[in-house]
């Protein structure tokens, strides 16, 4: 797979936001996506 353009990365961004996601939880999902981390890994809203 190729990799993401910056405007496929802004898009991304942009929509997690609208989404309602705060800045940490989108900064922790792309490190997730990068890394595989468990710490950053996205956790179910309560």
């Amino acid at each position: 797979m190729d990799n993401m353009t910056m405007t496929e990365t802004a898009r991304l961004i942009i929509g997690l936001r609208a989404a309602g996601f705060s800045e940490k939880e989108i900064n922790d999902f792309i490190l997730f996506i990068e890394t595989g981390e468990e710490q950053y890994k996205p956790k179910k809203a309560e």
